[in-house]
This record gives C-alpha cells, sequence and structure tokens, in this order.
C-alpha cells in the first residue's frame, strides 16, 4: 500500500479551482516519487495583471514542498 504525504499546496489564481497540489508518494515496490497535481487537464488562465502573483505564488509553493522534503530526509523518513 502506498503512502501519499502533502508537501505543499496553494491557490494560485483568485479561482478557488486553481489549486496546485505538490505529494510526497512513497509505494511499496517502487521507489518514492513527486506528483505535481495542476487543477485540470486544460491550461491554467492567468491575467496578464495577476501573472506576477501567480509567479510568485508557484515558487512560494515549490519552495515549500521543497523544505519539506528535505524536512522528511532529515528525520530518515525518506531515502
Amino acid at each position: 500500500m502506498s503512502k501519499t504525504t502533502t508537501l505543499a499546496e496553494s491557490q494560485i489564481t483568485t479561482s478557488p479551482h486553481d489549486v496546485v497540489s505538490v505529494e510526497l508518494v512513497q509505494p511499496d515496490d517502487m521507489p518514492p516519487m513527486v506528483l505535481i497535481h495542476w487543477p485540470s487537464d486544460g491550461p491554467t488562465v492567468v491575467d496578464p495583471k495577476r501573472f506576477g502573483d501567480a509567479a510568485r505564488e508557484l515558487v512560494r509553493l515549490f519552495s515549500e514542498a521543497h523544505v519539506e522534503l528535505a524536512r522528511l530526509r532529515a528525520r530518515h523518513r525518506l531515502s
């Protein structure tokens, strides 16, 4: 059975449906992997005036996920 840990999650636009999440998945029979879930199968639409905000939020999200993954590694919960 796989273990899934949410590393970070954030709403990247003003739409409540535009939530990006980053998860660590640790299957029993495969090496661990990081999954990035985008809000939909189609593109995420951002007003050009708000693009800087969306980009900043994505950088924050990936930074938070990276720090959480490093924390898990430091606790020896992940090889």
